[in-house]
Protein backbone atom coordinates (compact mmCIF):
# COMPACT_ATOMS: atom_id res chain seq x y z
CA UNK A 1 0.00 0.00 0.00
CA UNK A 2 1.31 3.38 -0.64
CA UNK A 3 0.50 6.38 1.57
CA UNK A 4 -0.13 9.75 -0.52
CA UNK A 5 -1.41 12.03 1.26
CA UNK A 6 -0.85 15.38 -0.12
CA UNK A 7 -3.19 18.00 -0.13
CA UNK A 8 -1.75 19.45 -3.66
CA UNK A 9 -1.86 15.81 -4.68
CA UNK A 10 -5.87 15.68 -4.02
CA UNK A 11 -6.73 18.97 -5.57
CA UNK A 12 -4.69 17.98 -8.74
CA UNK A 13 -7.47 16.57 -11.22
CA UNK A 14 -8.29 17.17 -14.09
CA UNK A 15 -11.17 17.60 -16.74
CA UNK A 16 -12.62 14.34 -19.10
CA UNK A 17 -10.98 14.42 -23.04
CA UNK A 18 -12.97 15.75 -25.01
CA UNK A 19 -10.99 14.70 -28.72
CA UNK A 20 -12.16 11.83 -30.67
CA UNK A 21 -8.63 11.64 -32.63
CA UNK A 22 -7.29 8.01 -31.97
CA UNK A 23 -4.28 6.54 -31.19
CA UNK A 24 -2.22 5.45 -34.68
CA UNK A 25 -1.58 1.42 -34.70
CA UNK A 26 1.62 -0.23 -36.24
CA UNK A 27 1.78 -4.08 -36.83
CA UNK A 28 5.29 -5.02 -36.95
CA UNK A 29 4.47 -7.70 -39.09
CA UNK A 30 3.39 -5.65 -42.05
CA UNK A 31 5.39 -4.20 -44.82
CA UNK A 32 4.07 -0.78 -44.54
CA UNK A 33 5.01 -0.93 -41.13
CA UNK A 34 8.25 2.17 -41.72
CA UNK A 35 5.48 4.66 -43.32
CA UNK A 36 3.27 4.01 -40.58
CA UNK A 37 5.90 4.62 -37.96
CA UNK A 38 7.00 8.09 -39.58
CA UNK A 39 3.80 9.05 -40.36
CA UNK A 40 2.74 8.51 -36.33
CA UNK A 41 5.92 10.33 -35.32
CA UNK A 42 5.59 13.10 -37.67
CA UNK A 43 1.52 13.30 -36.92
CA UNK A 44 1.40 12.28 -33.16
CA UNK A 45 4.87 11.51 -31.83
CA UNK A 46 3.49 8.13 -30.52
CA UNK A 47 2.14 5.04 -31.57
CA UNK A 48 0.80 1.43 -30.76
CA UNK A 49 2.91 -1.63 -31.64
CA UNK A 50 1.20 -4.70 -32.10
CA UNK A 51 2.37 -8.21 -33.94
CA UNK A 52 5.52 -7.43 -31.94
CA UNK A 53 6.47 -11.37 -30.92
CA UNK A 54 6.72 -10.63 -27.29
CA UNK A 55 5.24 -13.01 -25.39
CA UNK A 56 2.11 -12.32 -23.30
CA UNK A 57 2.62 -15.23 -20.82
CA UNK A 58 6.15 -13.67 -19.97
CA UNK A 59 4.56 -10.12 -20.01
CA UNK A 60 1.36 -11.34 -17.89
CA UNK A 61 4.10 -13.00 -15.15
CA UNK A 62 6.47 -10.04 -14.90
CA UNK A 63 3.10 -7.86 -14.27
CA UNK A 64 2.31 -10.22 -11.24
CA UNK A 65 5.82 -9.89 -10.09
CA UNK A 66 5.25 -6.12 -9.89
CA UNK A 67 2.13 -5.99 -8.31
CA UNK A 68 3.41 -8.57 -5.71
CA UNK A 69 6.16 -5.95 -5.20
CA UNK A 70 4.26 -3.10 -4.61
CA UNK A 71 1.69 -4.99 -2.08
CA UNK A 72 4.94 -5.41 0.50
CA UNK A 73 5.18 -2.99 3.46
CA UNK A 74 7.06 0.36 2.48
CA UNK A 75 10.32 -0.69 4.50
CA UNK A 76 10.62 -3.73 2.17
CA UNK A 77 9.86 -1.78 -0.75
CA UNK A 78 12.80 1.07 0.00
CA UNK A 79 15.15 -1.65 0.49
CA UNK A 80 16.62 -0.34 -3.47
CA UNK A 81 17.14 2.79 -1.88
CA UNK A 82 15.03 6.30 -2.01
CA UNK A 83 14.99 7.35 -5.52
CA UNK A 84 17.80 9.95 -6.36
CA UNK A 85 16.96 9.36 -9.31
CA UNK A 86 17.29 5.66 -9.01
CA UNK A 87 15.50 3.88 -6.26
CA UNK A 88 12.03 3.48 -4.94
CA UNK A 89 10.16 6.74 -5.43
CA UNK A 90 6.63 7.73 -3.36
CA UNK A 91 4.91 10.59 -4.45
CA UNK A 92 7.69 12.77 -5.29
CA UNK A 93 8.69 12.65 -8.75
CA UNK A 94 12.60 14.42 -9.53
CA UNK A 95 13.18 16.87 -7.21
CA UNK A 96 11.60 20.03 -8.04
CA UNK A 97 8.66 19.53 -6.21
CA UNK A 98 6.13 17.59 -8.74
CA UNK A 99 3.93 14.91 -7.35
CA UNK A 100 1.40 12.76 -8.36
CA UNK A 101 -0.30 9.75 -7.23
CA UNK A 102 2.03 7.29 -7.86
CA UNK A 103 5.00 4.89 -6.78
CA UNK A 104 7.67 3.49 -8.88
CA UNK A 105 11.22 1.84 -9.13
CA UNK A 106 13.81 3.31 -11.41
CA UNK A 107 17.13 2.22 -12.34
CA UNK A 108 19.76 2.46 -14.83
CA UNK A 109 20.01 -0.73 -17.35
CA UNK A 110 23.48 0.18 -18.48
CA UNK A 111 25.34 -2.77 -17.91
CA UNK A 112 28.64 -1.02 -16.49
CA UNK A 113 26.54 0.40 -13.77
CA UNK A 114 26.68 -2.82 -11.86
CA UNK A 115 24.32 -5.30 -10.78
CA UNK A 116 20.93 -4.61 -12.47
CA UNK A 117 17.49 -3.82 -10.38
CA UNK A 118 19.34 -4.07 -7.02
CA UNK A 119 17.96 -4.52 -3.67
CA UNK A 120 14.26 -5.97 -4.92
CA UNK A 121 13.08 -9.66 -5.18
CA UNK A 122 14.88 -12.13 -7.40
CA UNK A 123 12.49 -13.48 -9.46
CA UNK A 124 11.32 -9.67 -10.14
CA UNK A 125 15.05 -8.76 -10.85
CA UNK A 126 15.45 -11.66 -13.01
CA UNK A 127 12.40 -10.92 -15.52
CA UNK A 128 13.37 -7.37 -15.08
CA UNK A 129 16.62 -7.80 -16.56
CA UNK A 130 14.94 -9.96 -19.21
CA UNK A 131 12.39 -7.73 -20.34
CA UNK A 132 14.88 -4.53 -20.25
CA UNK A 133 16.66 -6.58 -22.98
CA UNK A 134 13.89 -7.12 -24.89
CA UNK A 135 12.95 -3.89 -25.07
CA UNK A 136 15.64 -2.56 -25.95
CA UNK A 137 15.99 -4.73 -29.23
CA UNK A 138 12.81 -4.19 -30.16
CA UNK A 139 12.89 0.23 -29.38
CA UNK A 140 16.54 -0.69 -31.33
CA UNK A 141 14.28 -2.38 -34.51
CA UNK A 142 11.77 0.53 -34.74
CA UNK A 143 14.83 2.88 -34.79
CA UNK A 144 16.40 1.33 -37.96
CA UNK A 145 12.61 1.10 -39.55
CA UNK A 146 12.53 4.70 -38.78
CA UNK A 147 16.08 5.51 -40.68
CA UNK A 148 15.54 3.28 -43.69
CA UNK A 149 11.96 5.03 -44.04
CA UNK A 150 13.64 8.44 -44.01
CA UNK A 151 16.23 7.71 -46.46
CA UNK A 152 18.63 7.54 -44.46
CA UNK A 153 22.06 5.66 -45.39
CA UNK A 154 23.35 4.59 -42.09
CA UNK A 155 20.41 2.41 -40.93
CA UNK A 156 21.79 2.17 -36.98
CA UNK A 157 21.70 6.03 -37.15
CA UNK A 158 19.40 6.14 -34.67
CA UNK A 159 19.83 2.72 -32.66
CA UNK A 160 23.16 2.70 -32.20
CA UNK A 161 22.98 5.31 -29.59
CA UNK A 162 21.07 3.17 -27.01
CA UNK A 163 22.94 -0.06 -27.81
CA UNK A 164 26.33 1.61 -27.23
CA UNK A 165 27.37 0.29 -24.15
CA UNK A 166 28.13 2.89 -22.61
CA UNK A 167 24.17 4.51 -23.33
CA UNK A 168 22.35 6.17 -20.82
CA UNK A 169 19.08 3.79 -20.55
CA UNK A 170 16.66 3.49 -18.24
CA UNK A 171 13.98 1.66 -17.09
CA UNK A 172 10.99 2.73 -14.81
CA UNK A 173 8.06 0.50 -12.96
CA UNK A 174 5.20 2.50 -11.81
CA UNK A 175 1.82 1.56 -9.77
CA UNK A 176 -1.07 4.07 -9.63
CA UNK A 177 -3.00 3.03 -6.69
CA UNK A 178 -6.72 3.66 -6.54
CA UNK A 179 -7.85 6.91 -6.09
CA UNK A 180 -9.98 8.76 -3.95
CA UNK A 181 -10.91 11.42 -6.68
CA UNK A 182 -12.09 10.98 -10.13
CA UNK A 183 -9.21 12.15 -13.05
CA UNK A 184 -6.48 12.50 -10.53
CA UNK A 185 -3.14 13.50 -11.42
CA UNK A 186 -0.78 10.15 -10.76
CA UNK A 187 1.89 11.70 -13.23
CA UNK A 188 1.77 14.88 -14.60
CA UNK A 189 2.26 16.09 -18.12
CA UNK A 190 5.51 16.17 -19.62
CA UNK A 191 8.19 14.96 -22.38
CA UNK A 192 10.85 12.52 -22.16
CA UNK A 193 13.95 13.93 -22.81
CA UNK A 194 15.46 10.84 -24.32
CA UNK A 195 15.29 9.20 -27.66
CA UNK A 196 12.85 7.24 -28.00
CA UNK A 197 10.58 5.61 -25.16
CA UNK A 198 8.34 2.83 -24.83
CA UNK A 199 5.86 1.65 -22.32
CA UNK A 200 3.72 -0.98 -21.47
CA UNK A 201 0.96 -1.50 -18.75
CA UNK A 202 -1.95 -3.65 -17.36
CA UNK A 203 -5.30 -3.50 -18.73
CA UNK A 204 -6.32 -0.55 -16.67
CA UNK A 205 -6.40 2.68 -18.62
CA UNK A 206 -4.89 5.88 -17.44
CA UNK A 207 -2.23 7.34 -20.08
CA UNK A 208 -3.38 10.52 -22.16
CA UNK A 209 -1.34 11.93 -25.05
CA UNK A 210 -1.33 15.91 -26.12
CA UNK A 211 -2.05 16.56 -29.89
CA UNK A 212 -0.72 19.21 -31.84
CA UNK A 213 -3.32 20.98 -31.36
CA UNK A 214 -3.35 21.52 -27.36
CA UNK A 215 -6.03 18.92 -27.19
CA UNK A 216 -5.94 15.61 -25.15
CA UNK A 217 -6.98 11.68 -26.07
CA UNK A 218 -7.17 9.10 -23.85
CA UNK A 219 -4.93 6.11 -24.67
CA UNK A 220 -7.06 2.82 -24.15
CA UNK A 221 -5.53 0.28 -22.44
CA UNK A 222 -4.53 -3.33 -23.90
CA UNK A 223 -1.80 -5.19 -21.99
CA UNK A 224 -0.90 -7.06 -25.23
CA UNK A 225 1.27 -4.12 -27.21
CA UNK A 226 3.49 -1.72 -26.70
CA UNK A 227 3.62 1.67 -27.44
CA UNK A 228 6.04 4.59 -28.53
CA UNK A 229 6.74 7.97 -27.18
CA UNK A 230 8.70 10.45 -29.53
CA UNK A 231 11.56 11.87 -27.08
CA UNK A 232 13.21 15.51 -27.08
CA UNK A 233 16.69 14.02 -28.37
CA UNK A 234 14.90 12.48 -31.56
CA UNK A 235 13.31 15.61 -32.02
CA UNK A 236 16.18 17.72 -32.28
CA UNK A 237 18.04 14.79 -34.54
CA UNK A 238 15.10 15.20 -36.98
CA UNK A 239 15.21 18.76 -37.04
CA UNK A 240 11.12 18.92 -35.42
CA UNK A 241 10.27 16.63 -38.23
CA UNK A 242 9.28 14.48 -35.64
CA UNK A 243 7.96 15.91 -32.05
CA UNK A 244 8.37 14.63 -28.58
CA UNK A 245 4.82 13.70 -27.27
CA UNK A 246 3.65 15.82 -24.34
CA UNK A 247 1.84 12.75 -22.17
CA UNK A 248 0.34 12.27 -18.12
CA UNK A 249 -1.37 9.48 -16.14
CA UNK A 250 -4.58 9.83 -14.93
CA UNK A 251 -5.15 7.54 -11.62
CA UNK A 252 -8.13 5.32 -11.65
CA UNK A 253 -10.72 5.57 -9.10
CA UNK A 254 -11.06 2.36 -8.88
CA UNK A 255 -8.24 -0.25 -9.98
CA UNK A 256 -4.45 -0.31 -9.42
CA UNK A 257 -2.56 0.57 -12.56
CA UNK A 258 1.06 -0.97 -13.38
CA UNK A 259 3.30 0.32 -16.25
CA UNK A 260 7.00 -0.22 -17.01
CA UNK A 261 8.83 2.51 -19.44
CA UNK A 262 12.12 1.24 -21.11
CA UNK A 263 13.82 4.94 -21.54
CA UNK A 264 16.52 4.69 -24.43
CA UNK A 265 19.05 7.74 -23.62
CA UNK A 266 22.67 7.89 -25.80
CA UNK A 267 25.78 7.75 -23.92
CA UNK A 268 26.99 11.16 -22.09
CA UNK A 269 28.78 12.41 -24.52
CA UNK A 270 26.93 12.09 -27.68
CA UNK A 271 26.44 15.28 -29.42
CA UNK A 272 22.86 15.74 -29.78
CA UNK A 273 21.73 17.92 -33.45
CA UNK A 274 19.84 17.47 -36.18
CA UNK A 275 21.19 14.98 -39.03
CA UNK A 276 22.59 16.17 -42.16
CA UNK A 277 20.71 13.39 -44.32
CA UNK A 278 17.46 14.65 -42.66
CA UNK A 279 18.46 18.31 -43.95
CA UNK A 280 17.30 20.15 -47.02
CA UNK A 281 19.76 22.15 -48.86
CA UNK A 282 19.40 25.62 -47.40
CA UNK A 283 17.79 24.38 -44.48
CA UNK A 284 18.73 26.01 -41.38
CA UNK A 285 19.34 23.78 -37.65
CA UNK A 286 16.81 24.65 -35.61
CA UNK A 287 18.67 24.05 -32.27
CA UNK A 288 21.90 24.87 -30.69
CA UNK A 289 24.09 21.31 -30.40
CA UNK A 290 24.32 20.28 -27.09
CA UNK A 291 25.56 16.75 -25.40
CA UNK A 292 23.11 14.37 -23.94
CA UNK A 293 25.25 14.80 -20.53
CA UNK A 294 24.07 18.79 -20.86
CA UNK A 295 20.82 18.22 -21.73
CA UNK A 296 19.94 15.41 -19.22
CA UNK A 297 21.60 17.65 -16.51
CA UNK A 298 19.36 20.70 -17.46
CA UNK A 299 16.57 18.65 -17.35
CA UNK A 300 16.69 17.55 -13.81
CA UNK A 301 16.70 21.32 -12.81
CA UNK A 302 13.32 21.80 -14.14
CA UNK A 303 9.68 21.13 -13.44
CA UNK A 304 8.00 17.88 -14.88
CA UNK A 305 5.98 19.99 -17.17
CA UNK A 306 8.57 22.76 -18.51
CA UNK A 307 9.77 23.10 -22.63
CA UNK A 308 13.67 21.65 -21.27
CA UNK A 309 14.04 22.60 -25.09
CA UNK A 310 13.61 26.19 -24.75
CA UNK A 311 16.99 26.34 -23.78
CA UNK A 312 18.50 25.31 -27.27
CA UNK A 313 16.13 26.46 -29.65
CA UNK A 314 17.19 28.82 -32.25
CA UNK A 315 14.23 29.19 -34.41
CA UNK A 316 10.24 28.74 -33.56
CA UNK A 317 9.00 25.49 -34.18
Amino acid sequence: MVVLSSHSILNNCLAPCKSTAEVPIVDLSRPDAKSRIVNAAEEFGFFKVINHGVSIKFLEKLENEAIDFFNLPLPEKQIPGVANPFGYGNKNIGARGDVGWVEYLLFSTNLNSGELFPGIPLLLRELLTEYSQIVKRMASDVLELMAQELGIPVRDCFSKMIKDEKSDCMFRLNHYPPSPAVNLMGFGEHTDPQIISVGRSNNVSGLQICLRDGGWIPVPADHTSFFFNIGDSLQVLTNGRFKSVKHRVVANGNKSRISMIFFGGPAMNVMIKPLKALMEDGEESRYEEFTWKEYITSAYKTRLGENRLRFYEKLSI
